[in-house]
């Protein structure tokens, strides 16, 4: 199966030279733009939301953004990216190749799937023998089939809610080969966190000598947010606090996935300081336990400034008894 080749330099607009802060910095301008839910464009901005996830997973990941550039010094160059047999640890019977995955409705692309898919290493066969000692015959066994992992996206709204995802995967007797595609609907349970595992019994290589066949794990990676980072439950937002704010006080809206709430910025708010709304972030399972949601304070200062404005905090320092050097 040739499998499309992604450019996710292209996809995020930065240099391939870029470094973790200009990548990081590309994708919340992109994601603010195109977030399904401020896009205007709705038709394609789920896909498009889906493809700046999917390069800024693999660019923000020295392991990964490692193993993608070693694709070859030609790759601006490739339109198509042909995966060797077993890429990504998808082999067969003893690690030798002969199985080949594909996957739709992960929230991935095939090209994803094919260089960072890998094998979960629990159970099944590995290299074997039907003869014994001397040559002799041995009855055949019963050989479990092994299990294989993927990777799935999924969003806030999934995270919150939990929802049912239409799952097809594709499993080719030998590499290169259509094979046979089994469709399956996988639960995706309320307050599901990054690296849990969702099973889907069975849906692993098929079994040796009429042992049972292995399972697929989805490794569950989260969608990306433009107003938020998720640490397990909680959720973390940065919020832009102009100095006179900081020193006088005031109430900033708060974007949460249960509604944009008033936050009060207490007078004297120190640079950096997390304010707490309890019980604002992600579900814990399936109870009505939620965690927090800690908004960062980060004091911005004007880059330009009227004369007039100019003077007002000119008078301020010479009025002002403040040195924030004295211990």
């Amino acid at each position: 199966m040739s499998v499309k080749f992604r450019d996710y330099y292209e996809v995020l607009g930065v240099e391939r030279s870029a470094s973790q802060d200009d990548i990081r910095k590309a994708f919340r301008k992109l994601a603010r733009k195109y977030h399904p839910d401020v896009a205007e464009d709705k038709t394609t901005a789920d896909e498009k939301f889906k493809e700046l996830n999917e390069a800024y997973e693999v660019l923000s990941a020295p392991e990964k953004r490692e193993k993608y550039d070693k694709l070859g010094p030609n790759w601006e160059h490739m339109s198509d990216f042909q995966p060797p047999p077993g890429a990504g640890g998808f082999g067969g019977p003893g690690g030798g190749g002969g199985y080949e995955y594909h996957f739709d409705g992960t929230g991935f692309s095939d090209f994803f799937e094919q260089l960072f898919g890998r094998r979960s290493g629990r159970g099944g066969f590995g290299g074997f023998s039907d003869v014994g000692a001397g040559g002799a015959s041995m009855p055949p066994m019963e050989m479990r089939g092994r299990d294989i992992e993927a990777e799935i996206l999924v969003s806030l709204d999934e995270i919150m809610k939990g929802s049912e995802r239409v799952l097809t995967l594709q499993r080719a007797s030998l590499p290169g080969q259509t094979g046979s595609a089994d469709t399956v609907r996988v639960r995706i349970p309320q307050g599901v966190c990054e690296g849990q595992l969702i099973r889907c019994a069975g849906l692993g290589e098929p079994g040796y000598n009429g042992g049972e066949n292995g399972d697929l794990f989805l490794r569950v990676l989260i969608q990306r947010h433009p107003d938020f980072r998720i640490e397990q439950h909680d959720l973390h937002h940065d919020l832009h606090v102009a100095p006179w704010e900081a020193v006088l006080g005031a109430k900033a809206r708060i974007p949460t996935p249960h509604g944009t709430l008033s936050l009060k910025i207490p007078p004297g708010t120190s640079n950096l300081t997390e304010l707490r709304l309890r019980g604002k972030g992600l579900p814990k399972g399936t109870g009505d336990k939620m965690g927090d949601l800690y908004a960062k304070v980060l004091i911005e200062v004007p880059e330009t400034v009227s004369d007039e404005e100019k003077a007002l905090w000119e008078k301020l320092r010479n009025l002002s008894t403040f040195d924030p050097r004295q211990p």
